[in-house]
């Protein structure tokens, strides 16, 4: 219980100090077609609640928010940026990914691992897009309009075509990553156990 505790807590921070640097760095992002970029940010959040359940992935997806909405603060890459001062924005929706992709990981009961961890990182990802472009349509549409120059009766539609162009790209480099990712840690954990067995 002991040791399953201290591997919860060393892969928590790891994790979180990972995303801290995703944030501080370019290494977050990655370029994709159109001039436009795809995050990856989100991903730890996920590989966490997968390996260590969903306080684990709740507590690097608060991270996660905070380093997010102090970027934001601090330095800016454009006026939408701005928005994510508000931890209703960048903090809150963040809280869901670990917890989402908990509950489609659990659902599958230890069954078709591969299929479990594709579908957790899939809905992870669309909880993160979905609810971040929520709240800044709840909480922002007519600062939004302003700084994309549309009306704001059409940020709705702006938000869904969005949601469409980088959400789709960045569920599949989530699946794709965060399967490596998790696949690998459980290879070398399951390597380690035969090692320790054999001795």
């Amino acid at each position: 219980m002991e040791t399953k505790m201290v591997r919860t807590i060393v892969i928590t921070a790891v994790l979180s100090a990972l995303s801290i640097v995703f944030a501080v760095t370019s290494l977050g992002y990655i370029p994709w077609f159109g001039g436009i970029s795809i995050t990856i940010m989100h991903i730890p959040v996920i590989v966490a609640a997968i390996l260590e359940g969903p306080i684990a992935g709740t507590i690097v997806g608060l991270v996660f928010g905070l380093t997010s909405l102090l970027k934001a603060a601090s330095a800016p890459t454009g006026p939408v940026d701005l928005l994510f001062v508000n931890p209703l924005v960048s903090v809150l929706p963040r809280l869901f990914i670990g917890v989402v992709a908990w509950l489609i990981f659990t659902a599958f009961n230890g069954k078709i691992k591969p299929l479990a961890v594709a579908c957790s990182a899939f809905f992870g990802t669309a909880t993160n897009t979905i609810l971040v472009l929520t709240m800044l349509g709840l909480t922002s549409a007519i600062r939004l309009a302003e700084v994309i120059g549309i009306n704001v009766n059409a940020v709705p539609k702006t938000l869904i075509g969005i949601a469409w162009a980088n959400g789709v790209p960045e569920a599949i480099g989530s699946i794709v990553i965060t399967l490596a990712v998790v696949f690998g840690y459980w290879g070398i954990t399951k390597g380690k156990a035969k090692i320790a067995k054999e001795e």
